[in-house]
């Protein structure tokens, strides 16, 4: 997945892992658990574009003057059309190792509104520092809920 993205592996949050061990144990297919995971990353993730704050709830960066001025919806931080939280996407890939989910966007600029840098001498605003405003990530809650919807798929 170009552009920006997380992926939630057996190798993170040790309860997570350690759900995903059990389920794993038991054979089962992971697929139908890791699609609500997505759906629910989804929703996380759009609201945090209407909350303007980062995966652990901090503000974003405000947007600088030459910023505001160039927006035709200047109320608004990292959304215009709002492309970037429209083209967020989780995709479920599966092989003899197991599923996994990834989730981000193929947005070519969301790297840099992620991780923040410079701009490009080409580009609309040349050589611009963009401070990183991140949008993709795993608060705490959503912590809790993956446990959640893994634990009622391991119980079902």
């Amino acid at each position: 997945m170009a552009g920006s993205s997380i992926k939630i592996t057996t190798q993170g949050d040790r309860a997570i892992s350690e759900v995903l061990q059990q389920l794993l144990e038991q054979s089962q297919d992971l697929t139908p658990a890791l699609n609500d995971i997505g759906e629910y990353l989804l929703e996380t993730h759009q609201q945090r574009f209407i909350d303007q704050q980062t995966p652990d709830g901090k503000p974003w960066e405000p947007l600088s003057p030459t910023t505001l001025a160039r927006k035709r919806r200047g109320d608004r931080i990292l959304t215009e059309e709002g492309n970037l939280a429209n083209n967020l996407h989780y995709q479920l890939t599966s092989s003899l190792s197991g599923a996994s989910l990834e989730f981000g966007s193929n947005e070519e600029y969301a790297a840099m509104h992620q991780f923040g840098g410079t701009t490009s001498p080409r580009s609309m605003m040349p050589n611009q520092e963009i401070p990183t405003r991140e949008f993709l990530g795993l608060a705490d809650e959503d912590e809790q809920q993956i446990l959640r919807i893994l634990s009622a798929f391991l119980v079902d």
